[in-house]
């Protein structure tokens, strides 16, 4: 067990250190909150049906859209880097935006049978005008599909290495 909680944690950082360095180059977001999650789930069950994968970009994907139409409809050019007044119409607009965006990601997951529940703070993130272009959206899109491509490409290295057929669990 303890062999398994230090190969989660440091193979969780090593999916993670891959994007660090894309946004370090590229000067792009591709970190991001809900993307820390995403890559501990996959480093924890990293034993799981490799068809979830897909999953996981297009509940990402399900998320950014949602959170996008949301925040052009009710908060545009609002952006919760600061704590809003109390009782503020923006803070207003912020708040049905992210509630918009929620509905929507829960709907279009669960509508796809692609429920992951890190793209609920990538449609926050998004409906809350942090991340709020249709670029930066694209970008958090990219990024999940480079950490799950990346993660699939690891597990079928050390499948390899090992002579499995069978995706199988992987002792960390």
């Amino acid at each position: 067990m303890r062999r398994h909680r230090v190969g989660t944690s440091i193979y969780a950082g090593v999916l993670f250190v891959v994007l660090g360095v894309l946004a370090w180059a590229s000067g792009q977001p591709f970190i991001f909150p809900s993307l820390g999650p995403s890559a501990f789930i996959l480093a924890f069950q990293r034993d799981r049906d490799r068809t979830v994968l897909g999953s996981v970009v297009v509940s990402h994907l399900i998320g950014g859209v949602a959170g996008l139409v949301a925040y052009t409809l009710l908060a545009s050019g609002v952006s919760l880097v600061a704590d809003p007044a109390a009782f503020s119409m923006d803070g207003l607009r912020l708040v049905a935006s992210a509630t918009l965006s929620i509905i929507a990601t829960s709907w279009g997951m669960i509508a796809t049978d692609t429920v992951h529940a890190p793209a609920c703070a990538t449609t926050l993130i998004v409906s809350l005008g942090l991340l709020s272009t249709p670029l930066q959206v694209a970008t958090i899109v990219v990024g999940v599909g480079i950490l799950v491509a990346f993660h699939a490409f690891v597990l079928s290295a050390y499948h390899r290495a090992i002579g499995s057929t069978r995706p199988g669990v992987v002792d960390g």
